[in-house]
C-alpha cells in the first residue's frame, strides 16, 4: 500500500494484552483504506515476539501492519517514529491500552471529505477505568473551532481520538521529546495556536485507565511540565497577541500556585524562579 488515507500510528511499551486490542479494533474497521504502525519502545513483555517471525496472531491480519521496535525512548518519541515513517494523508494516534470503534475511520473520512478547511479532528470518547465506565466533568467537554484557550486550560483533545494531516507535523513539528509527560499539551498548544479544530459528534474512541502500565505522575509534576511547554510557546514569537495574554496568564496562574507552595517549604530558589518566570511574560 503506497499511499493509503490513514496511518494509524500505535506507541507501545510492555502492553502486550492491551496492545492486541487496539490493534484488533483497527482491523475491524469498516473503512480499509489504512496501514497500522506499531512502534514498540523498548518493551520487555514478550510483544516483540507478537510480530517477529512467522506469529500466527500477525499472520492473520495480513500486511497493513508495520512493526518498529527501538530502545526506550519515551511515549514522544515512539510517535515521532510512527510519524516519520508514515505514508497516509492524516495521521490517527491511538495509545495502546485504546481502542476504537468500527466506525472510525469511516465517519472520520466522511468529515474530513466535507470540511475539507480542516487539518484536525477529533472525536468525543467514552472512558473506562477499572472496567467501569466513568462520567466526564463539565471541564471535559470537548471543544471545537479556535480552541487554543481550552488547549491551555487543560489536555483537552485527547491523544487516541485525533485525526491530523500529515503536513501539519512538517508545518509545527513533532511532539517534544525532552517532556517525560504532558507532551501532548505542548504540541496541542502550538497545533491550536495555528489551527482550528473539528470535533467530530460520535464517541469513537474507548479510553481504559486504571490498569498498572499507565504512566503516574503526581499532579504538581505535570505541572512543571506544562509550565514549561507555556514557557516554551510565550518564548517562540508565534503567539497572536490574544493567545499571547491567554497563555501567560495560565502561566500566571499556574507559577502563583507553585510560589505559595514553596514559600510554605522554605524553598527560596524555587520562589525566585517561578517569580522571574511570572515578571518576563506578565508585564503585558
Amino acid at each position: 500500500m503506497l499511499h493509503p488515507f490513514f496511518s494509524i500510528i500505535i506507541p507501545t511499551y510492555n502492553r502486550k494484552q492491551f496492545l492486541k486490542i487496539a490493534l484488533d479494533s483497527v482491523i475491524a474497521q469498516t473503512f480499509d483504506d489504512y496501514e497500522i504502525i506499531v512502534v514498540d519502545d523498548g518493551s520487555t513483555d514478550e510483544t516483540r515476539e507478537m510480530f517477529e517471525g512467522q506469529a500466527p496472531w500477525t499472520q492473520a491480519r495480513g500486511e497493513k501492519v508495520k512493526y518498529i521496535y527501538q530502545e526506550n525512548k519515551g511515549p514522544a518519541a515512539a510517535r515521532n517514529a510512527g510519524i516519520k515513517q508514515a505514508k497516509g494523508e492524516f495521521i490517527c494516534l491511538l495509545d495502546s491500552d485504546d481502542r476504537f470503534r468500527e466506525d472510525k475511520l469511516k465517519i472520520a473520512y466522511e468529515y474530513i471529505k466535507k470540511y475539507p478547511q480542516y487539518k484536525i479532528f477529533h472525536t468525543e470518547e467514552i472512558w473506562y477505568k477499572d472496567g467501569l465506565l466513568l462520567s466526564q466533568k463539565i471541564y471535559h467537554k470537548k471543544p471545537s473551532g479556535s480552541v487554543f484557550g481550552n488547549s491551555v486550560k487543560i489536555c483537552s483533545i485527547g491523544t487516541s481520538t485525533v485525526i491530523i494531516k500529515k503536513a501539519i507535523f512538517t508545518e509545527i513539528g513533532l511532539f517534544d521529546e525532552s517532556m517525560l509527560t504532558c507532551e501532548d499539551y505542548e504540541f496541542w498548544l502550538r497545533a491550536t495556536n495555528k489551527h482550528r479544530v473539528f470535533l467530530i459528534p460520535y464517541y469513537l474512541t474507548i479510553k481504559q485507565g486504571g490498569h498498572p502500565g499507565q504512566q503516574s505522575f503526581k499532579y504538581e509534576a505535570m505541572d512543571t511540565f506544562r509550565i514549561y511547554a507555556l514557557k516554551k510557546i510565550l518564548e517562540s514569537n508565534e503567539l497572536t497577541s490574544d493567545n499571547f495574554k491567554i497563555a501567560a496568564d495560565e502561566l500566571k496562574r499556574k507559577c502563583g500556585i507553585f510560589i505559595k507552595g514553596a514559600i510554605k517549604r522554605g524553598k527560596i530558589k524555587e520562589v525566585e524562579r517561578y517569580r522571574a518566570l511570572v515578571e518576563k511574560f506578565c508585564t503585558y
